[in-house]
């Protein structure tokens, strides 16, 4: 597995998966414009639990070259449905530790209430079409893999199982 960052940077569009923290004031500079009247930010951050259950960490891997088109995809798609000036999209893959940040989305636009539809819209399409899979380990159980989606049933591994693949 390479633990290289990927991205594709277009004239208002930028999409990234990498292994490295992320940087709130990097993704807003991506989409910041004179033009822009407002820029939302939404950080997906992993929180402690799950169902109920404490979750000590969370693991995202991607088929990248795809996932980093599908990303672009869905940018290209929200920005001409919501009139933006620009939108950039940033999934970490890797082990994300309890309340750091997995995915930033921004968006800018002439005016917030496009904004705000828009960075919402490019979240649940993300998580409902991008290839990244999530693996979620939980204090004392094996872990569980799924779909990048809330609520998708796992499917749950063995410690044996996970460490044979990493």
């Amino acid at each position: 597995m390479s633990l290289e960052t990927t991205h594709i940077k277009e004239d208002g569009f930028y999409v990234e998966l990498t292994y490295d923290h992320l940087n709130l004031n990097d993704v807003m500079d991506q989409v910041r414009s004179p033009q822009a009247g407002a820029i939302v930010m939404f950080a997906g951050t992993t929180r402690d639990n799950f169902g109920g259950k404490p979750v000590r960490e969370l693991q995202y891997s991607a088929y990248s070259p795809l996932a980093l088109r599908t990303m672009l995809s869905i940018c290209k798609e929200i920005h001409a449905k919501h009139g933006l000036i620009s939108i950039a999209m940033i999934h970490r893959l890797g082990i994300v530790p309890i309340g750091q940040e997995s995915i930033l989305i921004a968006v800018s636009a002439p005016h917030r209430q496009a904004a705000w539809r828009a960075g919402e819209q490019a979240l649940e399409d993300c998580k409902d079409r991008v290839e990244v899979w999530k693996r979620e380990e939980f204090e004392g159980e094996d872990g569980v893999w799924r779909a990048n989606r809330d609520s998708a049933i796992g499917q749950k591994v063995s410690h044996a199982d996970a460490t044979s693949h990493t």
